[in-house]
């Protein structure tokens, strides 16, 4: 992280709203592309595969091997998803993917 620089300051709100203004994929697609890498692009979409297949209690192991990550990322991704903000199951809950009986900060 940028020395300084925090993840939940004003300047990322900023970004959250207006990511929020996207209305397709199409357009999250071009705007992403725009701000990101691809590699970081790549990088985000293989956190969310994992956590996917972590919702479905696929092993570690497997989805390291399926994703082309390492276990250890898969492991701070099922971190975040079992014990971190909520935003993996918010999310996966409102797909309709998460298949464990789990609540959302904001339900308890």
């Amino acid at each position: 992280m940028k020395r300084g620089k925090k993840w939940n300051s004003k300047e990322a709100d900023e970004l959250y709203a207006a990511i929020l203004k996207l209305n397709t994929v199409a357009e999250c697609r071009r705007f992403f592309r725009d701000l990101c890498t691809p590699e970081e692009i790549v990088d985000m979409a293989d956190r969310f595969q994992a956590a996917k297949l972590l919702a479905r209690d696929v092993d570690y192991r497997e989805i390291a091997s399926r994703l082309g990550m390492s276990t250890t990322t898969v492991a701070r991704v099922a971190q975040w998803l079992w014990r971190g903000m909520d935003g993996y199951k918010l999310i996966l809950q409102r797909l309709g993917l998460m298949h464990h009986a789990v609540h959302t900060r904001g339900e308890r």
